[in-house]
């Protein structure tokens, strides 16, 4: 295997070049390149690239999360959860919700794209990895998250509205060149997660937190966007996600998480290590954005002369 590229003084969270290429590495597998031969999505040569970051970026990680005893109980998990979800810290939302201008949408909405495009489908790798209990709470935030069938209602396509009302291009990967390291960080994070069996525990823990937390950013995300004059089309992706998760958290906390650890005690370190990490990455990301926005700068990398086509 070949070793990862050096990281520059950010580590691979922060490395521009690290976090595109496993980003495109990941694309492979999900919705691919114009013009790129889909035999690529498992090349050798793509995987063992690829695996030389993720090892490099699993390890970094893991040093920079305080890691949870292993063997402990289901419920202390969940109490464990519960904590993390409700301890204050800075938020971005409620910056945005007090100082955000139409301007600072505009950029979250680029950042967020990134996911937001294809929201659920990195979480969905864990379905089949996952049985009973766990595997039903998974399908049921899942079957949500992907509009209970209606293509338009998908959370994905309610983002694409958000993207169209705010006047931006909401094609599929058409922003990529100007979204940063601190962004892609979020993104590749589950897809690590999502595509490795030996880390579903952690993809859990992530997706759990993820749910646990949305409430109230998603509401003053949706407050702050009426205060903008954003048209209800494009604000219905944040007031859809204050009443879905309001019932996914706990389903996440009770039935995820505590189905998961009923049947495979040994993943409770994982499912914490999982939502610490997304705890981490999340950090990074908000202190970017807020380090540009305070001194007035854009938080965007500038347009490329030629920016990536992925396939639609």
């Amino acid at each position: 295997m070949p070793a990862a590229p050096s990281a520059g003084s950010g580590g691979v969270l922060g490395d521009e070049d690290l976090q595109l290429v496993l980003y495109c590495c990941y694309e492979l597998q999900y919705r691919g390149f114009a013009g790129v031969d889909e035999r690529w999505e498992l090349a050798p040569p793509v995987m063992a690239l690829r695996a030389a970051i993720e090892d490099a970026m699993e390890a970094e990680l893991r040093e920079s999360v305080e890691p949870f005893p292993p063997g402990t109980g289901a419920s202390e998990v969940v109490d464990e959860l519960w904590g993390m979800a409700r301890a204050e810290g800075p938020s971005l939302s409620a910056w945005l919700l007090e100082r955000g201008t139409r301007t600072h949408a505009e950029e979250l909405a680029v950042h967020r794209s990134a996911y937001q495009l294809k929201e659920a489908d990195p979480h969905t790798w864990a379905i089949p990895r996952l049985s009973g209990e766990a595997k039903a709470a998974m399908v049921a935030i899942q079957y949500d998250e992907y509009g209970d069938g209606e293509a338009a209602a998908m959370h994905a396509a309610l983002f694409a509205d958000t993207m169209a009302a705010l006047g931006l291009d909401s094609t599929y990967g058409a922003l990529l060149d100007r979204i940063p390291a601190e962004t892609l960080a979020t993104t590749n994070l589950i897809s690590l997660f999502g595509l490795h069996r030996r880390l579903r525990g952690a993809l859990v823990g992530h997706l759990a937190l993820f749910e646990m937390t949305s409430v109230g950013p998603m509401a003053r995300y949706a407050s702050w966007m009426r205060r903008l004059g954003v048209p209800d089309a494009g604000r219905r992706f944040y007031d859809v996600h204050v009443e879905a998760d309001e019932l996914h958290q706990h389903i996440a906390a009770d039935d995820l998480v505590g189905g998961l650890l009923r049947s495979e005690p040994d993943l409770g370190a994982e499912v914490v290590f999982g939502a610490r990490a997304l705890g981490l990455v999340e950090a990074r990301f908000s202190a970017m954005l807020r380090r540009a926005w305070d001194s007035g700068r854009s938080s965007l990398r500038a347009p490329q002369a030629s920016p990536s086509t992925v396939a639609a």
